[in-house]
This record gives C-alpha cells, structure tokens and sequence, in this order.
C-alpha cells in the first residue's frame, strides 16, 4: 500500500424521489481509503452498498456532501468532465458481465480504449497485454457465449483495468460465479492489487470476499456503522455482516 487517501467522502447524502416518496439511501456517509487499499463494504440488501459505490464513483449524482478522488472534486465536474475522468481514472466490474455478445473477447476489452480515442493498433496490443494478465492468452477470437462464467469475468476484469485505472470499483464481481471460479477471481484481483498497487472498493454479501480485503466496511440503514481492520476478522462481528 502505497499511503495517502485516494477517495474521501464526506457528509454524503443521496435521496431518491419516487413519486411522493422519499428515499434516503445514504445518510451522512464520511469515508477514506489509502492509496493502493483494498476495501470491501458489506452489509444486508437495501443498505446503500451499491448506491455509496455509485456516487463515489461519479455514475450517480449527490443529494449532500463531497467526493474527492485524488485530490479532485468528483461531483463539481459537469456530466462530460466526469466521464472522461472515470475513462482515465476508473475501472468497473459487475455481477453482471455487460459483455458485448457479438464482439469477441479482444474486441470487448477494447472497446473502452476505442471511444477514448485510443489508435486501434495500440488499442488492440494494450487489450490483448490485458487478456493474456488475466490469464486468457490465446482466448482472444472467443464470444461470451462460448466462455464459462468465469472467463467472461476475467474479461471483464480485463476490460476494467486495460487503462490502467488508479481505482477499480466491483460490485457483487463473484455474484454468479460458483465458490471454486469465485476463489479463482479473488486470487486474480487480489494479485493484481498487490502488483499494480491499484485501489479496489468491492461491494459484496461474500464473507470470503470480504475477508480478502484489508478492511471491511459494515452498512446498515444508509449509514457506515463499522469498520472491520484485517486483524479483527475473526471477531463476533463478522459472522453478522451479511
């Protein structure tokens, strides 16, 4: 871990407004993770774990408070300062693989290199440098369709990291995958962590995801209400993180 915040939230509010209902969904969040940290945030469904992840990560605007993400206001940005900071500062996995089925692996992973305007030559020598980093050198002409769940994820991964993010947000990344592939996909984030120094925030309801990271972040009701360091995972609080 290379020290020094990253991402700091503070006062973070969001509500939602269905019709006449209000929903607030985070409620005065104040959150800090070091440079090159891992960081799994858990908690019961409905708790506001993937809505902290998107507002942290600028795809879903503020009710209160701030975000910064090395040493930038995320949420004073406009919507087109805040994508193309995400494309040079962001990688994102998903429970759900949000492949494209009619593209190959290769064409996948570069697309997002692609749309940032990347030549198609270096696109293409830094997808297929991505591919064969997760273990799928040799994959590159293969379809979704004709990849196990667990391929598809490490194209994903691929695809999340081909920039060379300084931060990697997953939520829910071993979801569909079995225990075997997701132990498989842990080991593989968790190594790429450690290389690449990288900063990852993964949300899950997977204890053994979350005992992977260097802390876990318990939320209930909107709000942050424990903090879990490596050293106290085997303490009586764990077994009810979920």
């Amino acid at each position: 871990m290379n020290g020094g915040s990253i991402i700091e939230a503070q006062e973070l509010f969001k509500t939602y407004h269905t019709g006449k209902v209000e929903v607030d969904a985070l409620r005065g969040v104040d959150l800090c993770v070091r440079r090159g940290e891992m960081v799994a945030v858990m908690g019961p469904s409905g708790c506001g774990k993937t809505t902290l992840l998107n507002v942290l990560s600028g795809i879903d605007d503020i009710t209160g408070g701030r975000v910064i993400i090395d040493g930038a206001s995320l949420h004073t940005m406009t919507d087109k300062q805040r994508t193309r900071y995400r494309a040079r500062k962001m990688g994102f996995v998903f429970q759900a693989y949000n492949l494209l089925p009619v593209l190959n692996a290769v064409e996948n992973v570069e697309l997002p290199l692609l749309m940032a305007h990347v030549k198609a030559d270096q696109a293409r020598k830094m997808a297929e440098g991505a591919l064969a980093m997760v273990g799928l050198a040799g994959e590159e002409q293969k379809r979704p369709a004709e990849m196990s769940g667990g391929q598809q994820q490490r194209v994903t991964i691929a695809r999340a990291l081909v920039n060379e993010p300084a931060i990697v947000w997953a939520d829910e990344p071993t979801g569909n995958l079995d225990s075997e592939t997701s132990k498989e996909v842990m080991d593989l984030l968790c190594r790429l962590n450690k290389e690449k120094a990288q900063t990852f925030v993964l949300v899950t309801h997977d204890l053994a995801v979350g005992r992977r990271a260097d802390r876990i972040l318990r939320m209930a009701d909107g709000q942050i209400v424990e903090e879990l360091p490596m050293q106290a995972w085997s303490g009586p609080g764990v077994a009810a993180l979920t």
